[in-house]
């Protein structure tokens, strides 16, 4: 393994004129053996150079280069020479290994002016040395980009800190350890409480594992009397979530709370640039214009880069206009109206022969309260409704009324197949109406 094999697959990334700048003058030594690389630098104000500009970017393509399993030790030994002062020999050694993948880091999450603060709040979270954001928690939309900022997190964490301290995962996740993992829930806590850092994802799904509250304040309490990092993600910001227990929301709101906007058209734009530059996809400016513009959704996007990709590849053809206008018609975004409220209470409506004004309605007869109380619960779960909002939806009700019926139809549905089997038959019409 040599210094050139690395820079040829830099080049990949990096221009010649940065190699120049930055790589050319490092000094390395690679011992397989002990899947270690050492960089030496020519002088201490180089190092600190390097650590701010090109640090990051070297060990997110080294981990690509080399594989997981790696460590880098960076050595600063004291400069020789007639005018050198001596001075002590320092060495740093840490992990290159990004355990959450290879695609989730700060360099790589695209952001303008808009999400800049939720960028650099997450950067200060891994740099700062004592716990000061905790909880520090994300919000935004699906699509957004929240997970990839939660597992960057990760990722930079695993640097610094052995991978067995980081606890990386889903309420789901959480959820499955203690429903299944251990036989019980003390034994849970016990093995969540022996990590240092607790990363969670889509805490807005506890408002299907009302059980596991109590729990995850249990949780709380233990990492923040220990100073010990938490960072949740959550689609809807804290103060909506209208099912979370009063205790576990008001410790939520002692943290720094960021909120994430979707990726608009120059991030979407600077997205398709850099995919071209790394797949080495030569788009030109209008077609990458094209694709920004009609390809709104950014998980909707990466796929169509994707595809195209694969087209050079596999076909060995270069993407011309023609190849490109074929593409994209066979790889239209969904153009019909996403899902609504609305939506759901009209196929509800149509199963139970009703109006959807009965059911926005007062009326109590068993079939229309009954009609009601699926559509409450349908629109919480595939839209994510509050239930206050969901309260205005059906005519002004209070959110108490909307959560005792979706609680209901969670307990009728654990007991009575047949509303089992409804519910997955209504699920699936509404879900068609957004596929």
């Amino acid at each position: 393994m040599q210094k050139k094999q690395l820079r040829d697959h830099l080049l990949k990334t990096c221009s010649e004129k940065e190699l120049k700048c930055w790589y050319d003058p490092l000094h390395f030594t690679f011992a397989p053996e002990e899947k270690r690389v050492t960089v030496s630098f020519p002088h201490s104000f180089f190092l600190q150079w390097f650590q701010k500009n090109a640090q990051s970017i070297f060990e997110e393509q080294l981990n690509v280069f080399l594989g997981n399993g790696y460590e880098i030790r960076y050595d600063h030994a004291p400069q020789r020479g007639p005018r050198s002062n001596g001075g002590p020999h320092r060495s740093l050694t840490k992990s290159i290994d990004l355990p959450y993948g290879r695609q989730f880091t700060f360099d790589s999450f695209l952001t303008n002016k808009k999400n800049y603060f939720p960028l650099a709040s997450a950067r200060e979270v891994v740099r700062q040395q004592e716990v000061v954001f905790n909880p520090f928690i994300i919000c935004g939309d699906n699509g957004s980009g929240k997970t990839h900022l939660l597992k960057a997190i990760g990722n930079e964490l695993h640097k610094n800190f052995q991978s067995k301290n980081v606890y990386l995962g889903s309420i789901e996740d959480i959820n499955d350890t203690y429903n299944e993992r251990f036989s019980d829930f003390f034994k849970a806590r016990t093995h969540f409480q022996s990590f240092d850092f607790m990363l969670v994802d889509d805490l807005q799904l506890l408002s299907r594992r009302q059980q596991l509250q109590q729990e995850i304040v249990l949780l709380f309490n233990h990492f923040y009397d220990n100073r010990k990092q938490m960072v949740f993600c959550s689609t809807e910001k804290i103060p909506s979530l209208q099912f979370m227990d009063p205790t576990l929301k008001s410790r939520l709101e002692w943290g720094l709370i960021v909120n994430l906007k979707k990726p608009d058209l120059d991030i979407r734009v600077d997205f398709i640039r850099k995919q071209c530059k790394l797949k080495k996809l030569p788009l030109s400016k209008e077609q990458i214009l094209t694709l920004g513009q009609r390809f709104n959704d950014f998980r909707h996007l990466q796929g169509i880069m994707l595809k195209l990709f694969a087209f050079k590849e596999l076909l060995r053809k270069e993407i011309g206009p023609k190849e490109f206008k074929n593409i994209l018609e066979h790889s239209e975004e969904r153009t019909h109206e996403a899902l609504t409220a609305d939506g759901v209470i009209a196929t509800v409506a149509r199963r139970f022969e009703l109006s959807p004004e009965d059911i926005k309605g007062s009326k109590r007869r068993q079939n229309v309260v009954l009609a009601r109380q699926t559509a409450m619960y349908l629109c919480r779960k595939l839209l994510g409704a509050s239930y206050p909002a969901l309260g205005r939806i059906f005519g002004g009700k209070d959110h108490s009324t909307v959560l005792y019926s979706v609680k209901k139809i969670e307990e009728l549905q654990q007991d009575d197949q047949e509303i089992n089997d409804l519910l997955k038959e209504l699920a699936d019409q509404c879900r068609q109406q957004d596929a």
